[in-house]
């Protein structure tokens, strides 16, 4: 995931496929760096790391992230699939957010930060499984609230977790994120996975984090959810 994040950042050019999108993770990193130098991708985090946590800063590093991701898998590059190549970008954008402004990653040893990586996608990967489950994974299927709403559900259960969270906690993230993603089509124009695709991770990435504080700062049994409105 990290090497797929630093790739997208430093590649330049259009996609392919005749729609001629331009890529924009590579000019938004070096906006965001400001031409500082690095090498390689662990100075490059203490590029990020060392240009504070102010929100529209983070805003646009997690942005970044996301764009990266999904403008590799528009143009063929290798990605993870979590859960699918089309929504592949949310959950490494806020699991490399996590680590590079909370204090437990990259602030951290090495063993420490494997661990938190190992807890988030676990706790990712079980929310991952009730959608795959109870419903599906599948854009084809379900709409995109299937792939971008589950990747989103997923992270966003997976960074309360990592916060502190408690379990009913981290299904009341995971529900938020899903619920805002309802409706949500699947409609990429001429058949590729680039527009409205790629920013729609981006998206995806930031309700996570949104959804994730919401539900740290409120009581779940306390929760309304449509079922019991009906």
């Amino acid at each position: 995931m990290l090497d797929c994040i630093y790739r997208g950042c430093h590649e330049k050019g259009e996609l392919p496929g005749g729609l001629r999108v331009t890529r924009r993770a590579a000019s938004l990193n070096a906006i965001l760096l400001h031409d500082l130098k690095y090498s390689n991708v662990e100075e490059w985090i203490e590029a990020i790391r060392s240009g504070g946590r102010d929100f529209k800063y983070t805003l646009d590093v997690v942005t970044c992230f996301a764009l990266a991701v999904n403008e590799e898998n528009a143009s063929f590059g290798r990605v993870v699939t979590a859960p699918t190549n089309g929504a592949a970008g949310v959950i490494p954008a806020v699991l490399l957010y996590y680590l590079i402004f909370s204090d437990n990653g990259y602030a951290a040893d090495k063993s420490k930060r494997e661990n938190e990586i190992v807890q988030f996608l676990l706790t990712a990967s079980e929310i991952g499984s009730i959608f795959k489950k109870g419903a599906t994974i599948s854009a084809a299927m379900g709409g995109c609230q299937a792939e971008i709403g589950v990747s989103s559900a997923m992270a966003a259960g997976a960074l309360i977790e990592r916060f502190g969270g408690n379990p009913r906690q981290v299904l009341m993230a995971a529900e938020i994120a899903m619920e805002h993603h309802l409706g949500l089509t699947c409609d990429p124009i001429k058949g590729l996975v680039q527009i409205p695709c790629i920013e729609r991770n981006t998206m995806g990435a930031i309700k996570a984090i949104t959804a994730a504080q919401l539900a740290l700062n409120s009581d779940p049994s306390k929760a309304k959810f449509r079922w019991m409105m009906s």
